[in-house]
């Protein structure tokens, strides 16, 4: 072969290198990462947390408004104007941060989440679907470049698809359908394997759409399944309810894993009683258990719900929306955000993570 030849060939190689450098199993109730249990050997008062999958819910990091009338509303304090490439890049520069800091996995959704926090009303248009569910390639061009950097760090991406406020932008079941297609052949073809899929964020609040609602939303959890499996680069997927609820057994029969929400629990001890009800489904087989968002802190406290999931053998992801006054919004969910360790609430959770963890 000659020097040119194997150069080419090289060269052609390295993408399909690149595209496998992190893959996302399960075994049993445990994650692995590349066949390794994640914090492997690691153990935090005399509970052990290998397999555990650690996150934050980061969904904003390729937000956008492409509604006029309020695309204003999120303007950088110090431009003066929204700028959604300016809030990717600074997404893409924080997470070799949050990685020192143990974090495995982080919540990306293709339609965000509320910029306020929590917000009934949603008249900005952030969303990877045009009506008809075909993908916005500026969206995929964002999304892909996270999803690049969180292969190289070693990070699993809890890829959501639906938001509600969003989801009756899509026309009809069909193009939700499209959606959920579009995007498992996307990721197919990118090679992604380190890629968790959540069909639509809390199933049972405010869905236009009865295939995204709690009695049908096991139809698209099994559409990704059979679409990704047929196509021989199989995804695992699940999806979430609203706080305190514990999935349905249509559900859980076809999730790979459990999403839970500790939004509204104030008490650490229905954190708990949680993850016990969970098991306790007829549906139930071994498999991890997640919360990929909750709203509450006390980190120093010896008693949290962080703590209680961790106790009680499951995953914990971090909330916080904390909305902006004037300047950039101290919470990770509302826009503008600043991605880096910038509050005294996000700085607890992250010390808190890295005792737990011990690192990534």
């Amino acid at each position: 072969m000659s020097r040119l030849a194997a150069l080419l060939l090289l060269a052609t190689a390295l993408p399909l290198a690149a595209a496998a450098r992190t893959t996302v199993t399960i075994e049993g109730e445990k994650f692995l990462l590349n066949g390794r249990p994640t914090y492997a050997g690691r153990a935090w008062e005399g509970v052990s947390i290998e397999g555990r999958l650690m996150n934050a819910r980061l969904v904003q990091g390729i937000f956008d408004d492409l509604n006029p009338a309020t695309r204003d509303r999120w303007a950088y304090p110090d431009t003066g104007r929204w700028d959604p490439d300016r809030n990717t890049r600074e997404f893409l520069a924080a997470m070799p941060v949050w990685h020192r800091h143990g974090l495995l996995a982080f919540t990306l959704n293709l339609q965000g989440g509320s910029p306020e926090g929590y917000s009934r009303a949603q008249p900005w248009e952030n969303s990877a679907f045009a009506a008809d569910g075909s993908l916005r390639p500026d969206y995929l061009a964002r999304a892909a470049r996270i999803l690049d950097r969180a292969n190289e760090l070693g990070m699993v991406v809890i890829l959501g698809l639906f938001y509600f406020g969003q989801d009756e932008r899509l026309t009809d079941e069909a193009a939700v359908q499209r959606a959920v297609d579009g995007t498992v052949d996307w990721l197919i073809r990118r090679g992604d394997r380190h890629v968790l899929i959540e069909v639509n964020n809390e199933t049972n609040i405010r869905y236009d759409h009865p295939v995204l609602q709690p009695a049908r939303i096991h139809e698209l959890i099994r559409r990704v399944r059979t679409r990704s499996r047929d196509a021989g680069h199989p995804l695992l997927a699940g999806t979430s309810y609203g706080g305190g609820r514990v999935p349905d057994d249509s559900v859980i029969r076809e999730s790979d894993f459990v999403l839970l929400h500790g939004n509204g629990v104030r008490d650490p001890a229905r954190i708990t009683a949680m993850v016990a009800e969970t098991r306790a489904r007829p549906a139930w087989r071994p498999m991890p258990i997640v919360f990929n968002e909750d709203d509450h802190f006390d980190f120093d406290q010896p008693r949290n719900n962080f703590v209680a999931a961790v106790r009680a053998g499951a995953s914990w992801g971090y909330f916080d929306y904390r909305f902006k006054g004037e300047g950039f919004a101290e919470g990770y969910q509302s826009i503008p955000v600043d991605w880096g360790l910038s509050s005294d609430r996000k700085r607890g959770f992250f010390r808190l993570l890295q005792t737990i963890t011990g690192g990534p």
